[in-house]
């Protein structure tokens, strides 16, 4: 049969056979408190040990997986490592012989309590889910957030990262991102280009459209429908203002756009349209008296008191 070593146990021999008898239940009792450390750290060193390489091999495996969302492949490696730990702290609790029972209890209130302490904290995760159901962005597209630019690099439970065309990093809180207003410049297979040249005055309206899009037209990037437009946008002053829209595919479309002006440009200087001659504001004289009142006294002036 085996020995009783349990703390009750322990107590009651020891006071029942005085204190030298307690000391071999002492020594028992000690070294299977070692034990149970000694395991328990074991146990937590080889968890989280474990989940580290298992989050890096998932992670790599998705990274060559082509049919999973880049999106969801961050979110899935960090569940796989979290996963891991929390079956370790479960592993590591049993071995000190806490009941799963007051663990779940324990669990719950420490869940209210740090809750109630991290909201903001946990609004983040909230809106992570969110845009992780709802899919304003993916990975690699390129979005305009609280006027900052940049290409989506990960959306993580917490902050969402991106970097701009010149190359800085930007993390931004999750509740910033949900909350606010989301700009997706890549999720549409077409975009508009939209800019103003202006012409003199003096130009000839009819021709000058025609002669923009022709160069237009002659641009194979250029969408033929939507069919590209030019519009007088004012009339004022010494210059014709004319806006161009055209249509273009989004890949590539800020290097598009640019040759479009520069085409345009060019083509109405090849058509003799030059830009407005600005008119000089008319030069005025200072003023000078008559010749008849020269020399004579102007009027009274008021005395000093």
């Amino acid at each position: 049969m085996a020995a009783d070593f349990t703390l009750p146990t322990l107590f009651a021999a020891a006071s029942a056979a005085g204190g030298k008898a307690a000391l071999p239940a002492l020594t028992v009792m000690v070294v299977n408190a070692a034990l149970d450390f000694l395991a328990a750290s074991l146990i937590l060193i080889a968890g989280w040990t474990l989940s580290r390489w298992f989050g890096r091999w998932v992670n790599d495996i998705l990274g060559r997986a082509s049919h999973i969302d880049a999106t969801l492949k961050p979110l899935l490696a960090s569940f796989a490592r979290y996963a891991i730990l929390t079956i370790t702290t479960v592993a590591v609790l049993g071995q000190f012989g806490v009941q799963t029972t007051s663990l779940i209890a324990l669990l719950g209130a420490a869940g209210l309590a740090l809750g109630l302490a991290l909201q903001g904290t946990l609004s983040n995760v909230a809106s992570g889910v969110m845009l992780l159901a709802l899919r304003p962005f993916r990975v690699a597209d390129k979005i305009v957030l609280s006027g900052i630019t940049g290409t989506v690099r990960e959306i993580g439970l917490f902050r969402s990262a991106l970097v701009t065309d010149d190359g800085v990093y930007v993390s931004i809180p999750n509740t910033t991102i949900f909350s606010g207003i989301i700009l997706n410049v890549s999720r549409e297979p077409a975009r508009r280009a939209e800019f103003t040249v202006d012409i003199d005055q003096a130009a000839d309206i009819h021709r000058a459209r025609e002669t923009i899009l022709a160069a237009l037209a002659s641009d194979s990037r250029v969408m033929k429908s939507p069919a590209p437009d030019v519009t007088v946008d004012s009339l004022s002053g010494s210059q014709v203002l004319l806006t161009v829209r055209a249509w273009l595919t989004n890949q590539n479309f800020g290097g598009a756009q640019s040759d479009l002006r520069i085409a345009v440009r060019e083509t109405l200087t090849m058509g003799k349209f030059s830009p407005p001659i600005p008119i000089p504001a008319p030069a005025v004289a200072p003023w000078t008296p008559p010749a008849e009142n020269a020399g004579q006294p102007g009027p009274p002036q008021p005395k000093a008191n």
